[in-house]
């Protein structure tokens, strides 16, 4: 075992509380592909960050400092209403502050350039039938190729920098959202999609959150019992939890179910659904009114984990930082979005959107639209401003960050693609290191 292999594992151990050898749903799911390692890693990358493994541009680390998500990656920005489940608006942004705090903007953008990489690998493996996981209707599809990536990677920079200049030169610009695409975008479909899974939308009954998560007769609704996502709970527990958290929440607790396997990076973390509504509910009608509610334990953000002398702010309790900087990046943030301590832990409490709709990499590395009609850049640039926006809102007070960011990204662009280029190497290194260690 080499130095960075046993380094790996000592680190794993460490952050996830278990050893790579007891194969931890999470350890076998990043051990499945660098893209998957990549998103399940995110304490190592300011580790390496912290120890000059990934080197950034230093000029890049002055710029002010503003609310940055910590996870930046391809897969987590999507669409979902503002508000909350309380609002029919739906917007395209980002959609996980889990490892949110106070920080340099580059640690996002140098994030989102190496899943830019790593993803469109992941796509080639998809394709190619190697992983065992892949839809056989991925199978044969074509590939972003290693230019269009580039290329994707480029427009990104070049797009976050056009939106930090508007951001300075229009003051109305701020309150700005991307909540339209044009019908040849590579996004248009997932935006339509979403649309109709809004409060309304043609699809609300049957595809939204809600309607895929409950059964619901002319006077109850409940969650659908299912043993590889919800799982029932004791009743002790059931009535604990409605106490606990229904001050949090602004209607009746009507059902309370454990999430099982969520989240490549929270695989091993506790998280409980609430489901919402009119305690007189009175069937289809009220449907509107329920919502769910996720109560999730909160560890320390990524970056914390390295760097915790950054800000102040960074000090609040996790499941308190993330909610301030959720509501710092959003320009509506969810109705319900607040933190419990509950158990001697930290809770984070929030609404899961009716129309919350994902990107997965193959949505945008795979097929005529990705390839041939230049999708993979168009989705890059879409994450760039999503992305401008939320760091640009950090200080509503001041345009410093965005000036001193215009000035000093366009100098570093190639030095920061060509370190996200080498450090996806790495991240394939340690994949294999880790399906090494895993068995």
């Amino acid at each position: 075992m080499n130095q960075r292999c046993q380094y790996l594992k000592d680190y794993l151990t460490e952050i996830d509380g278990h050893p790579p050898e007891e194969r931890i749903a999470k350890h076998v799911k990043m051990a499945i592909d660098p893209f998957l390692f990549f998103r399940g890693s995110s304490q190592l990358f300011y580790a390496d960050l912290k120890h000059g493994v990934l080197k950034l541009p230093k000029q890049l680390s002055k710029i002010p400092f503003t609310a940055i998500m910590g996870d930046c990656h391809l897969s987590n920005f999507g669409f979902f209403t503002e508000e909350g489940s309380h609002g029919d608006n739906v917007i395209f942004a980002p959609n996980d502050f889990d490892d949110a705090c106070i920080g340099p903007a580059v640690w996002d953008i140098s994030r989102f350039l190496v899943s830019l990489v790593l993803a469109a690998k992941y796509g080639k493996a998809v394709s190619q039938g190697h992983l065992c996981s892949a839809e056989q209707k991925h199978i044969g599809k074509p590939v972003v190729s290693d230019t269009q990536t580039l290329d994707a990677m480029c427009m990104f920079i070049d797009v976050y920098m056009e939106t930090c200049r508007l951001s300075t030169n229009e003051s109305t610009f701020m309150g700005t959202a991307l909540d339209d695409f044009p019908t040849n975008h590579i996004l248009k479909k997932s935006y339509l999609k979403a649309v109709s899974r809004a409060a309304g939308g043609d699809d609300f009954e049957h595809k939204s959150s809600l309607a895929k998560a409950s059964n619901y007769t002319d006077c109850t609704v409940t969650f659908k019992r299912d043993n590889n996502k919800f799982l029932s709970i004791d009743k002790s527990l059931f009535e604990e939890i409605a106490h606990t958290f229904s001050p949090y929440v602004d209607d009746a607790v009507l059902d309370i179910v454990s999430r099982a396997g969520a989240g490549t990076g929270s695989l091993n973390l506790e998280r409980y659904y609430l489901l919402v509504g009119p305690k007189d509910f009175q069937g289809k009608t009220d449907l509107p009114l329920c919502h769910i509610v996720e109560i999730k334990q909160q560890r320390k953000a990524a970056p914390l984990y390295h760097f915790d002398d950054l800000s102040p702010i960074n000090r609040l309790n996790p499941a308190h930082l993330t909610a301030q900087c959720q509501r710092r990046m959003q320009r509506n943030a969810d109705l319900v979005l607040d933190e419990v301590m509950w158990k001697e832990k930290y809770w984070l409490v929030r609404s899961r959107h009716h129309a919350k709709v994902g990107i997965d990499p193959e949505k945008v590395v795979l097929g005529k639209k990705a390839c041939f009609k230049n999708g993979y850049v168009q989705y890059a640039k879409a994450c760039a401003k999503a992305l401008a926006l939320a760091h640009c809102r950090g200080d509503r007070r001041s345009k410093r960050f965005e000036h001193a960011m215009i000035n000093s990204l366009a100098s570093e662009k190639r030095e920061l693609i060509t370190a996200a280029k080498e450090y996806a190497q790495q991240v394939e290194l340690d994949t294999k290191s880790l399906r090494m260690l895993t068995g």
